[in-house]
């Protein structure tokens, strides 16, 4: 088989560092697209006729937010069976039920029977040693399930993830300053102290 990689797909948003276009379009929310549509649109559309129509299989590779720094995961449509195995072959500690969304690359992806999972580590606009590195290699591992390598001549100990059917936003009730109490990615239990809130101008806390 052959790898084709993109590099950059959202190239106006990685020079202005803003996942957003000009016209503060999402591209990741502009998929199929159209020849004759909006500028995300029409790079939506290029990118599906020129890339995506050429591969049976996709890695999307995204980071977390500007400020909001991500542990290493896969983000993919469990229910199709071959989706669930190759987010599994990956290699990462967590793996993570994600729904279709309209418009994203992963929809239109699975639309055309292209089996697609997410990998999603670290922080926009940072280069991390520690994300990067479980992100290549998740590649290969994927390439090496597909037998598009031969298998790995080191003997790897294989990485059971664990799987979350859903996540969720836990909000802060007051403003502050956090002050986090557990590390990125570490397992917690219920009723765990997960960090502090305090405030600069006043003793709450």
């Amino acid at each position: 088989g052959t790898l084709v990689a993109v590099p950059v797909v959202n190239v106006f948003g990685f020079i202005h560092k803003s996942r957003y276009l000009p016209d503060r379009r999402d591209l990741n929310r502009c998929f199929p697209g159209s020849e004759t549509g909006s500028l995300g649109a029409r790079m939506a559309h290029l990118f599906k006729t020129q890339v995506l129509d050429l591969c049976t299989h996709a890695i999307d590779l995204h980071t977390g937010a500007v400020y909001r720094s991500n542990v290493p995961q896969i983000r993919a449509n469990l229910a199709s069976e071959e989706t669930a195995e190759i987010a599994r072959a990956f290699g990462v500690p967590l793996v993570l039920n994600s729904v279709l969304r309209d418009g994203t690359l992963r929809e239109v992806a699975e639309a055309n029977h292209i089996p697609v999972i997410t990998y999603e580590a670290g922080e926009a606009l940072r280069f991390e040693e520690s994300c990067i590195r479980p992100g290549v290699r998740g590649i290969i591992n994927v390439m090496r399930h597909l037998q598009m390598l031969p298998p790995s001549k080191k003997h790897a100990v294989a990485i059971e993830p664990a799987v979350a059917r859903s996540s969720l936003w836990v909000r802060a009730e007051h403003d502050g300053v956090f002050r986090p109490m557990v590390a990125l990615g570490q397992r917690i239990k219920p009723q765990q102290l997960l960090g502090r809130i305090s405030s600069p101008f006043n003793n709450n806390e």
